[in-house]
């Protein structure tokens, strides 16, 4: 179903699974399963869509939930409230890196090509400086990448896997990180937002090495060239996009996860996964190691 109101010339927005979740985030597009996933994190749900049929299927989990990623074994990894974890394809459930913080939880998350996790949290209450970003290796060893960050959201690279994108969202700012050897070697403002957009929220990188962002409170997505240049923006019909990642059989189709939590008067489409058919060209998502 397309959303209404669009003019002449928009790019389709298209309404994939429309039953609403409370904080949408985090899509993936898993290839052997050719499904799309994402979470419901205050929900505490686990979501998959597949297009070819339309089903759709919702997996409650014990947790908060930041993100779920597939793994080279089958399963999924998933970054929770207190720490990271493993799903078999059976559905058990194991610790990876187990680290409880009262008042903290996992939030978005990323495959580096390495293989690794980059894992971020926050605090609930969005204190400053309470979370951070840590790199989770397959065997469980861990690796603190950034500390000091208050809402740790969208992770991405280069194509060359060369730079990585990274968003603390009150900073209003989307950042660099040179990659050497699977970890950050310099820190570089890449986007300055302002205040106009919103806050920027999750993120992936196109096969051209653009950045696609969703902007929290903005309403919009934006496409920035690998200058950081701002090259296209698409509104939505949501006030609070979280993330995005492209799917589909030929990673064609954009994906975008959306939210109604704190909103007094959510939209209609508030919580429900838009596509944007046919926009432009996702790259292949690499499988967590572990």
């Amino acid at each position: 179903m397309r959303a209404a109101g669009r003019t002449a010339g928009d790019p389709a927005i298209e309404v994939a699974v429309r039953e609403p979740a409370e904080l949408g985030e985090g899509p993936t597009w898993d290839p052997a399963g050719g499904r799309l996933i994402w979470v419901d994190i205050l929900g505490r749900r686990l979501h998959a869509y597949e297009p070819d049929g339309g089903h759709v299927s919702v997996t409650a989990v014990e947790q908060h939930i930041g993100a779920a990623k597939p793994r080279t074994r089958g399963g999924l990894v998933a970054n929770l409230r207190d720490g990271v974890g493993l799903y078999d394809t059976d559905g058990a459930f194991s610790w990876l890196h187990r680290d409880p913080v009262p008042g903290r939880r996992g939030n978005d998350a990323a495959v580096a090509p390495d293989g690794s996790l980059w894992a971020g949290t926050m605090r609930y209450d969005e204190a400053a400086g309470g979370g951070h970003l840590v790199r989770v290796a397959a065997d469980g060893s861990v690796t603190t990448l950034l500390d000091g960050v208050t809402v740790s959201n969208g992770i991405g690279w280069s194509p060359d896997g060369a730079v990585a994108y990274y968003v603390d969202s009150p900073t209003r700012r989307i950042d660099t990180l040179r990659v050497r050897e699977g970890l950050p070697v310099e820190r570089r403002a890449f986007v300055e937002a302002g205040e106009g957009a919103g806050f920027p929220d999750g993120l992936t990188v196109d096969a051209e090495g653009c950045v696609w962002v969703a902007f929290w409170d903005g309403g919009q997505l934006r496409r920035y060239t690998p200058r950081g240049e701002l090259d296209r923006t698409v509104l939505l019909p949501v006030r609070r996009p979280t993330a995005c990642a492209f799917g589909g059989p030929e990673l064609r189709d954009l994906y975008v996860t959306t939210a109604r939590t704190g909103l007094p008067d959510p939209d209609p489409l508030s919580g429900a996964l838009l596509v944007l058919p046919g926009i432009g060209q996702g790259l292949p998502a690499t499988p967590f190691a572990g």
